[in-house]
């Protein structure tokens, strides 16, 4: 017996009447996709870490091509340095700009702009290690003592390397959102030791030119913060 002749005239209009109400649905699905941010897509941090990535990258095919310049060593010491307050100062960013432009959505590359930032951070420090000191320990040790900037800048990574080591969910889960976020806020510090770092290296030369943008662009985000906090704790008291 064909199958279709025991669904009668009622079940058939009925199996297209449901058919027809299950489409607008399947067209709804695909249009709650179509319209996703843009921001909120898996491609947007892929090309992030794309973009974040063309500094080393330059830097890296610089060092092969030889076109750096005449000192090329100094060249990859300074240029780690200058990336590595450079995203520390888009790290710090992120905060506001969601705010102002009302897009929570860039809380979510956060993470990897500040792992950036440890990442050069710690090319820095490698390369004035192999570069200016051929990985001796012991001339290292002397030359932190003996240059505040560079005991300045050794002070930064090392608050830096904590959170790196905790900037995952598991993380949050295991010390709690209250002394994590507290461990955190440390970014502060490191920002202004990172900008201490950079003026005493350039005072040398009497260049103050960029360390005065660096300096402006990190006290319009602190001061921001700070305002914000103020503005809290008056809320709260009011309350």
């Amino acid at each position: 017996m064909n199958p279709r002749s025991i669904v009668g005239p009622k079940d058939s209009l009925r199996s297209q009447g449901e058919r027809s109400a299950a489409a607008p649905r399947t067209d709804a699905v695909v249009g709650d996709v179509k319209r996703k941010p843009l921001l909120l897509r898996p491609a947007a941090k892929v090309l992030l870490f794309a973009l974040c990535l063309l500094p080393f990258a330059w830097l890296f095919y610089g060092a092969l091509a030889n076109t750096l310049g005449p000192n090329p060593a100094e060249a990859l010491i300074r240029a780690t340095g200058d990336w590595t307050l450079r995203f520390l100062c888009i790290t710090l960013t992120v905060s506001p700009l969601r705010e102002w432009t009302r897009m929570p959505s860039l809380a979510r590359f956060r993470r990897m702009l500040g792992l950036f930032a440890f990442s050069y951070a710690l090319l820095h420090f490698l390369s004035y290690s192999w570069l200016d000191q051929g990985f001796d320990i012991d001339a290292i040790v002397k030359d932190i003592i003996k240059r505040p900037f560079i005991l300045v800048g050794t002070a930064t990574l090392l608050l830096m390397t904590p959170l790196a080591a905790t900037s995952f969910n598991r993380a949050v889960k295991v010390m709690g959102a209250a002394r994590w976020q507290m461990l955190h806020r440390a970014i502060y510090a490191i920002a202004l030791l990172g900008l201490l770092h950079f003026f005493w290296m350039r005072a040398a030369k009497n260049d103050f030119a960029e360390i005065a943008v660096y300096a402006v662009v990190i006290a319009v985000l602190l001061g921001w913060r700070i305002k914000r906090a103020l503005a809290k704790r008056g809320a709260s008291k009011a309350i």
